[in-house]
């Protein structure tokens, strides 16, 4: 049980619990991390600095199983620069109203599987910042949230890579986002070879973005020589119902996104009367039996 708000005050720590540079380390069990958020939220992002609840860096072998964590402040689970984790069988529980309580940061790992797990937060589920790469998402139930999301690559002009994300067999259940990548302007490097495959939808607000567009660069000349090359994504058996009518956004920069692939997806709204709709620029790729129609993708039979 995380310390109160005065108590945290005198350490100003960025982590309530973390491990760190620890070879197979196994946490195992029915024990429950409860971060007692109710009693920060009122004051402590404008007075104190909100804590990750579980932060792990430069584990390898990490193992993960069966635990509960609820009410962190902020992230309920971080990791970074760990290799071979495997999380399973987790339930993370914070209020949907209240901001940044991220389900899992992951951050220059590698070999990552998170399998098996229910995560219902503010924000994020899982979130995958720069230097990830084969991260395995399976059988993950996600919802309130943000839904799942590759983000802020390219910040203050930086060099960002992403590859290999595999996102299959999970559940999206009243999400604002569902599956995006989010790339910032004037930043440079790649996101490629990502999959997403069989994705339910439930009263997913905005089930497919890609968006280029967000910009925190002030150098406008910059930003119009680099970006972030968004390759080698793939959508296949995304099946569900919106409560928008904008379903797919794929607004990519000047850079373009290259070989984006949909396959067999279905999506229709909440409301009989709506119509689904996709907006795209920038886009290159192919679409193959896709609800709604994606005009900048070209039709394959």
């Amino acid at each position: 049980m995380a310390p109160s708000v005065a108590a945290w005050r005198s350490h100003n720590e960025e982590n309530w619990i973390q491990f760190l540079d620890i070879a197979g380390l196994n946490i195992n069990g029915a024990g429950q991390f409860d971060g007692q958020s109710s009693s920060w939220w009122k004051d402590c992002h404008s007075n104190c600095t909100p804590p990750t609840a579980l932060f792990f860096q430069n584990c390898t072998g990490l193992r993960l199983r069966e635990t509960k964590h609820i009410n962190s402040v902020k992230n309920h689970i971080s990791i970074n620069a760990c290799n071979d984790v495997v999380i399973s069988n987790v339930h993370i529980i914070a209020p949907e109203n209240i901001p940044n309580t991220y389900g899992f940061n992951i951050s220059r790992s590698n070999n990552v599987l998170i399998q098996n797990s229910l995560i219902e937060t503010g924000d994020e589920c899982i979130s995958l910042y720069n230097g990830s790469s084969n991260i395995n998402i399976v059988g993950v139930t996600c919802g309130p949230s943000y839904g799942i999301s590759i983000r802020s690559l390219g910040e203050d002009g930086g060099y960002n890579v992403i590859e290999n994300i595999n996102v299959s067999n999970c559940t999206l259940k009243g999400t604002q986002n569902g599956l995006r990548i989010k790339t910032t302007k004037g930043g440079h490097g790649y996101v490629r070879n990502v999959v997403y495959k069989k994705i339910t939808l439930i009263n997913t607000q905005l089930p497919i973005v890609i968006d280029q567009q967000y910009s925190t660069f002030a150098n406008t000349k910059k930003i119009k020589e680099m970006g972030i090359k968004v390759m080698d994504v793939t959508y296949r058996e995304i099946h569900g119902i919106s409560t928008n009518e904008s379903t797919v956004i794929l607004n990519c920069s000047q850079t373009r996104c290259s070989n984006i692939v949909m396959e067999d997806v279905s999506i229709r709204t909440s409301s009989p009367k709506k119509q689904v709709k996709a907006f795209c620029q920038n886009v290159d790729g192919r679409a193959v039996s896709t609800v709604p129609i994606v005009s900048c993708l070209s039709k394959s039979n």
